[in-house]
């Protein structure tokens, strides 16, 4: 009998963590480390949100216990949310408030799956998907898209991939790793397919705000209204305000799977932080110049990222319409020679360019197949500037 059980043993560690503590260490030890890992704006939070949530720290009434399920301000601003940028018209009941957007995830996949129940990935995904599903007892079914189709996976193609057992479709635009975003003919598309034969749709939309040359990510609740009966919407404040840290997230969706979802927060976390959940009403109710500021620097420096890794021979680099990161084809780096090193997968590259270079990236290997890697251009352009510098260098 093993010491922890094989459902719990089986999850990996998530790989972008992982390569962000690596660089970290690095740095701590007195190494120049660029690095490229973590998705996470290097703005601070926004001084009204922060100011905010001082003053609720201070009041008695946010010491206690709230509703499991989220304040209930911020469960309407939420629902005034998703009808401004989803398009979907929701009761704040329809809302659950959660410890980032990581448990959103975790609990939609945990309130729709039963053991055998397959869930169409669009690959390349993120991280943490595989183990939630994994861990709700489903089975990842990857349909993969590359860089010759931008990310983007087609009708044809989920339908070839659509058995008996599919329940869920996973749907993310704009896309991490990849930046990719749908147009709105293809969500139309997809969405319509996915409700002609009755699937469920975990819509992750954590980056819905931050696209750029004019682009808008519409929702497929939006594209496709006869879905909303059976899609839930995850969120958050993370990524558009700079509130990584503050782990407040939020999934909305039809009463009866919200319902199920509420009973299970109520035993596994209960309430989000009161205080997190002050500020993120601020941060969604208050002033936008910051989300606008923040938007325009984002965009300056993926131009700059993409222009350096394409100057490289052997790197295909699309430029991503959305999020803040570039997924660069690099199998043309591949079973070529380096420094005296070899490598024959993008996971090889990775430590490759970490011990070599100095610069830290996620290798493709943590989002799909191999022969890509993953870059957040969110830091600063000069840290930008010094990294791709450093990879032109090395292989040049």
């Amino acid at each position: 009998m093993g010491r922890i059980s094989k459902r719990i043993g089986s999850i990996a560690e998530s790989a972008t963590l992982k390569v962000d503590s690596k660089a970290k260490a690095l740095k701590a030890a007195g190494r120049p480390v660029v690095s490229f890992a973590a998705g996470e704006p290097d703005f601070p939070t926004p001084a009204h949100i922060v100011d905010a949530a001082v003053e609720a720290a201070r009041d008695p009434k946010n010491h206690r216990y709230t509703p499991a399920a989220g304040l209930p301000e911020l469960r309407e601003a939420i629902a005034a949310k998703t009808l401004r940028d989803s398009g979907l018209e929701v009761s704040p009941s329809q809302v659950i408030v959660t410890n980032g957007g990581k448990q959103a995830v975790y609990q939609a996949f945990a309130t729709l799956l039963d053991p055998g129940d397959e869930v169409l990935v669009p690959t390349p995904y993120w991280t943490t998907y595989p183990e939630a599903i994994k861990l709700a007892g489903g089975v990842q079914v990857d349909v993969f898209a590359g860089a010759d189709q931008g990310y983007l996976v087609t009708v044809e193609q989920l339908e070839a991939a659509r058995t008996p057992r599919s329940k869920v479709l996973l749907f993310v635009s704009p896309s991490n790793p990849t930046g990719a975003v749908y147009s709105p003919e293809r969500v139309a598309a997809i969405g319509d397919w996915a409700q002609e034969h009755g699937l469920w749709v975990i819509s992750d939309e954590i980056y819905q705000n931050l696209t750029y040359d004019g682009i808008r990510a519409v929702s497929i609740v939006e594209a496709t209204p006869a879905l909303a009966d059976r899609t839930i919407l995850v969120n958050g404040v993370a990524k558009t305000y700079a509130m990584t840290g503050w782990r407040l997230g939020w999934m909305v969706g039809p009463a009866d799977a919200i319902a199920g979802a509420a009973n299970l927060q109520s035993h596994l976390s209960s309430n989000v932080s009161n205080i997190s959940q002050r500020a993120a009403l601020a941060a969604l109710t208050g002033p936008q110049d910051s989300v606008i500021e923040m938007r325009a620097a984002f965009d300056r420096r993926r131009r700059l990222i993409v222009d350096g890794l394409n100057s490289i021979p052997g790197i295909v680099c699309p430029l991503p319409e959305g999020a803040f990161y570039v997924y660069p084809d690099v199998s043309g780096l591949l079973n070529r020679e380096w420094g005296g090193v070899t490598p024959t997968s993008s996971l090889e590259l990775a430590d490759l360019i970490l011990e070599q270079a100095e610069v830290a990236a996620v290798p493709g290997e943590a989002f799909g197949p191999s022969g890509y890697l993953r870059f957040s251009y969110a830091l600063g352009d000069d840290d930008i500037r010094e990294g791709v510098s450093r990879l032109q260098k090395l292989f040049g």
